[in-house]
C-alpha cells in the first residue's frame, strides 16, 4: 500500500511541474540521454552543437531541437549551466584557486569563467566563496 502511495505522489508531483516532467522525458529518450552523459563525463571539453549531435548520432539541427524540448533550453545553455553548478560546488567545498576551477569547469581564460559565473549567480567567484563559507545556512 505505501508504495502505491508514493507512486501516486510522485505522479501527481510529475504533472504538476513541468520542468520535472521535462526532466523525466528527457532522460527516457536514449539520444538525449547520451547527450546528457556526454556532457556530464567531460563538462570541461570544448563541446559544440555538432560535437553532441554526433556523439548522439543526430543531425545538428535535430538535436538541437530535440534537446530544448525536452530539458527546456538549448545544449550550449545546459552545458554552461552545468560547469557553472559544478565550479560553485567547488568554490564552496575546496580552497582549489579560482583560475583552477575555471581549467576544470572548461575556461581557457579567467576572464571568460569569471564573468560567465558572474551572470549565473551575480558575484564573482571570490565573492560567492566568501559568502558561502562566511554564511553556512546558505549553502
Amino acid at each position: 500500500m505505501i508504495d502505491t502511495l508514493l507512486l501516486l505522489i510522485i505522479r501527481e508531483w510529475i504533472e504538476n511541474n513541468t520542468a520535472d516532467r521535462l526532466w523525466a522525458t528527457a532522460l527516457n529518450d536514449p539520444t538525449i540521454l547520451a547527450a546528457l552523459r556526454t556532457i556530464h563525463g567531460r563538462p570541461e571539453a570544448a563541446w559544440t552543437v555538432e560535437s553532441l549531435a554526433q556523439s548522439c548520432g543526430l543531425s545538428r539541427a535535430t538535436f538541437a531541437s530535440k534537446f530544448k524540448n525536452l530539458v527546456g533550453m538549448p545544449p550550449l545553455t545546459y552545458l554552461t549551466w552545468w560547469r557553472m553548478t559544478l565550479a560553485a560546488r567547488e568554490l564552496r567545498t575546496t580552497d582549489a584557486p579560482v583560475g583552477a576551477v575555471a581549467r576544470r569547469a572548461g575556461y581557457t581564460s579567467d576572464f571568460a569563467f569569471t564573468k560567465a559565473f558572474k551572470r549565473e549567480f551575480g558575484v564573482s567567484p571570490q565573492g560567492y566563496r566568501l559568502q558561502r563559507r562566511g554564511n553556512p545556512s546558505r549553502r
